[in-house]
């Protein structure tokens, strides 16, 4: 299985160094089900006109600019919960971006079926909002700690305070997403010297972590940044691009 985790940002025209490997995936698993062009299903949740009409109509279709592919496209607005039918007769899954909680919460009935099927081979990409949640333990948003700021407001998910929940379960370290570019790295690293995760890694926009079960990969235009939880306190590196 592979597990791709995009850091936000897109292009109309598409992202082949972002996307290339997760649709060669599903190309792969389309062959071995006797499908020419594999199915994308694409989950997309709208909270208060978040994202925007662009990115829902737009982000799907860039897919088709990299490689040959139909993507089946899903949007129900927040609070409302995707039926099981969207995981059927697919080659990978995209959840896309928008709100985090929202996601979560719109993806619950289907955790324990996404699981098994990315164990069984099912490619899995995580645009933003999609990325944070693929972890064990997933970072959902917020801006401060104990009342103390640490990371900008607008970056917060409509949370307060960082918050932390049972995410899909697809990889073992907490995600913190558009890195450099909202300031969310701070986010992750206070998260982790508070104990509420055990590190994790934050992805710059227009880049993607690849995890599979041989290591990882870091494809596009940023960085990776590593936070590490040691006994000398917390060490941030980056995994480069």
């Amino acid at each position: 299985m592979s597990v791709h985790l995009v850091g936000g940002g897109w292009s109309p025209e598409g992202d082949p160094e972002v996307t290339s490997a997760f649709l060669a995936e599903a190309a792969a698993r389309a062959a071995g089900s006797g499908r020419m062009v594999p199915r994308i299903a694409v989950l997309i949740v709208v909270d208060d006109g978040s994202p925007s009409a662009e990115y829902r109509s737009g982000y799907p279709e860039s897919f088709r600019q990299v490689a040959a592919c139909e993507p089946v496209v899903s949007i129900i607005p927040s609070g409302e919960e995707f039926p099981a039918s969207v995981l059927t007769a697919i080659d990978g899954l995209v959840i896309g971006g928008g709100l985090t909680p929202a996601y979560l919460a719109a993806v619950d009935p289907l955790v324990e079926e996404i699981r098994l099927l990315v164990a069984d081979g099912l490619p899995y990409l995580g645009f933003s909002a999609g990325a944070m949640i693929a972890a064990d333990r997933a970072l959902l948003g917020g801006w401060r700690i104990n009342g103390v700021a640490v990371c900008p407001e607008e970056a917060a998910e409509d949370l307060d305070e960082v918050t932390v929940a049972e995410g899909l379960g697809l990889i073992d370290l907490a995600v913190d997403v558009h890195a450099v570019q909202w300031g969310t790295l701070s986010r992750l690293i206070a998260a982790t010297e508070a104990g509420l995760v055990d590190g994790g890694v934050g992805i710059d926009e227009r880049t993607v972590l690849v995890v599979a079960d041989e290591g990882f990969a870091v494809f596009g235009e940023g960085s990776v940044w590593q936070v590490l939880d040691e006994p000398a306190g917390v060490i941030v590196g980056t995994l480069g691009a």
